[in-house]
C-alpha cells in the first residue's frame, strides 16, 4: 500500500462533523483515520457489488412489469 498521504478539503454537515470528532476522541483515532477507513470500506463494498454483477452478467433478465404481474397473479399484491 502506498503510504504517501494526500491532502483534501472535505466539508461535512456540522452535526456529522461533531459526531466524527467525538468518535475520534473516544477511539483515540484521528478524524483522518476514521474517514480513510470509511472510504476504504465503501470502496470495498463497491468492489464486492461489481463482482456480484459480473457473476450475474449471463443471467436472464426479467422485466419489472413481469415481476409485478406475477406477484399479482399469485396473490402477493
Amino acid at each position: 500500500m502506498d503510504t504517501e498521504n494526500k491532502r483534501a478539503t472535505i466539508y461535512f454537515d456540522a452535526e456529522l462533523h461533531r459526531a466524527l470528532r467525538l468518535k475520534a476522541a473516544e477511539t483515540a483515532r484521528s478524524v483522518s483515520a476514521l474517514v480513510n477507513e470509511a472510504v476504504r470500506l465503501s470502496l470495498a463494498e463497491d468492489a464486492e457489488d461489481l463482482g456480484a454483477f459480473a457473476d450475474r452478467v449471463r443471467e436472464r433478465e426479467t422485466p419489472f412489469e413481469d415481476v409485478v404481474t406475477d406477484l399479482k397473479r399469485r396473490g402477493k399484491l
